[in-house]
């Protein structure tokens, strides 16, 4: 991990702000409406949020970094592997808002390649899985849902390789 502090948010919001008054001073009415629905987005996504920053206490007062290397560490083995795959599949809501909470678990020790089978198994949705049945049939639907499930591994693996390489 790379412990030198980032300012690319700071500079990114720098710039959507400058973006921003030019848009103000070009089309004001188009920046009203932008800001609006900023706004409207704002408002939706807050409950969310609060939602995440009380998974992200329960999950810190809860899980004690010694259990969660155990069961996602790095010597998790099938274990892990099984959980991060299992939780992908059942998580549910949008994906960016599992991003703080899984950055979290990162700091406490969750293994790359975990991290990256959660993410590829948020594909494999079992609520979908009869509409996906009734469009592409019994064998191809389960068969994907295989494929992508055992593909999250090794797309885990590759990413821990590539961490230790970068790292």
């Amino acid at each position: 991990m790379k412990s030198e502090k980032s300012y690319a948010e700071w500079y990114f919001l720098a710039g959507v702000l400058i973006l921003f008054i030019i848009t103000y001073f070009i089309n004001s009415d188009m920046a009203k409406s932008a800001l609006l629905m900023f706004m409207d987005i704002i408002l939706k996504v807050i409950p969310i949020f609060i939602l995440i920053f009380i998974l992200m206490a329960i999950t810190n007062y809860f899980i004690k970094p010694k259990a969660l290397i155990r069961y996602l560490g790095r010597d998790s083995g099938i274990k892990g592997w099984m959980l991060a795959i299992s939780a992908g599949v059942l998580s549910s809501g949008p994906i960016y808002m599992w991003y703080p909470l899984l950055k979290d678990l990162q700091k406490q020790g969750m293994r790359p390649g975990l991290i990256t089978a959660f993410l590829y198994n948020r594909a494999v949705k079992i609520p979908l899985l009869p509409l996906l049945i009734v469009y592409f049939g019994f064998a191809y639907s389960i068969l994907l849902m295989v494929i992508m499930i055992i593909v999250s591994v090794f797309q885990g693996m590759i990413t821990e390789k590539i961490m230790e390489i970068l790292e």
